[in-house]
């Protein structure tokens, strides 16, 4: 893998693929520092969304940050597009292992040789989709949480990814106004992300036993905390079609995990309640937001 300045990375664009809730933010993100960002995504309505949401955001990200500067994201529909001369791809699709299998045997394929080719996968481990992938050295997870707010970064090999990469990464993505964290092992749910799950889990199970409301325990958790918005609204922001397929992914691993949260997930997935991106989920007020789905 040849090594790069930053001068010269900071020439060539980033790609994200997918525009939906992660992907803009994280396109959002790399254009905060003057630079373009490809954006693909087959819909041409999420990827109008998603520049809009963009739009709207990034200079409030670029004014937040000492020494941003703002920079372009544009929307493509074919991965040639986005993959020209691309110095970085970051994967935001759906959790779903066959699709990220399909999709990184096609960037290997297309992207240019010294192309980084990352995941934002939330819980699978890239080991588990580079099976088609002939060069394994140059993937890795790089899993995002939601950012701006939340701008930690997950970094895990896929148990054949050249070093030098996860210490490029470690060097450059600060310059974006993300903070990059190593897993050292391969780890379901990286660092931060198993601890997020078990909580997200139980506050799923104290409800699903009627212990409580999603209300009322996102306030006793704000109380608690300090945090700014409690378990049920950041499920929401997600989508609710993600936390279950992200919990399904756990249980699969471990089937002594409880199914009270998975069924009470279905119980909202099966009606189209999926949080922001579709004006309702545990709460029934976003009506004004679903565009930043």
């Amino acid at each position: 893998m040849m090594t790069h300045t930053s001068r010269q990375l900071a020439a060539r664009p980033v790609a994200v693929i997918g525009a939906g809730t992660l992907g803009r933010r994280i396109a959002m993100m790399f254009a905060s520092d003057g630079g373009l960002v490809r954006l693909y995504d087959l819909s041409a309505d999420v990827r109008t969304a998603a520049l809009d949401y963009v739009a709207a955001e990034l200079p409030e990200v670029v004014a937040s940050r000492p020494g941003a500067t703002e920079g372009h994201v544009v929307g493509v529909d074919t991965l040639e597009a986005a993959l020209d001369d691309a110095w970085l791809v970051i994967e935001a699709v759906p959790e779903r292992l066959d699709l990220k299998r399909s999709l990184f045997a096609d960037l290997d394929r297309i992207a240019p040789a010294d192309t980084i080719l990352a995941s934002n996968s939330s819980s699978y481990a890239s080991r588990l989709f580079v099976e088609q992938v002939e060069h394994k050295e140059r993937v890795l997870n790089m899993h995002f949480y939601m950012p701006p707010a939340q701008n930690a970064v997950d970094l895990m090999s896929d148990g054949a990814t050249d070093p030098a990469i996860i210490e490029r990464l470690k060097a450059e993505l600060p310059r974006y106004g993300v903070h990059p964290f190593e897993a050292h092992r391969e780890s379901t749910g990286f660092i931060f992300n198993r601890v997020w799950a078990a909580i997200k889990r139980e506050a799923l199970e104290v409800v699903a036993e009627g212990v409580t409301t999603p209300e009322d325990f996102d306030a006793m958790f704000q109380v608690n905390t300090g945090v700014k918005l409690g378990v049920f609204r950041m499920m929401d922001q997600v989508g609710l079609d993600v936390v279950l397929d992200i919990e399904n992914h756990y249980a699969s691993e471990n089937p002594h995990l409880p199914e009270g949260p998975r069924r009470l997930l279905h119980e909202y997935v099966d009606t189209g309640r999926l949080g922001v991106k579709t004006g309702r989920g545990f709460y029934d007020d976003y009506a004004t937001a679903a565009s930043d789905a």
